[in-house]
């Protein structure tokens, strides 16, 4: 069963403490690190915003 990603629509972001950031298009099948993506958004392009900040559970039983 795939697995469902709650997504913010927003048009700004702000984000503090960025230590790079990745831009690539959004493809069903690559080699890197995995993220998950709606594939809705196939072909369109992603932005991966690397911060200093550990990551916090955002609920019980979540994945990392």
């Amino acid at each position: 069963m795939p697995r469902v990603v709650q997504l913010e629509r927003k048009t700004k972001l702000t984000v503090d403490g960025i230590v790079g950031f990745v831009r690539r298009p959004v493809v069903p099948h690559g080699t890197g690190a995995k993220v998950t993506c709606p594939k809705e958004f196939l072909g369109k392009t992603a932005y991966l915003v690397i911060t200093d900040e550990d990551w916090l559970e955002e609920s019980a039983g979540g994945r990392s």
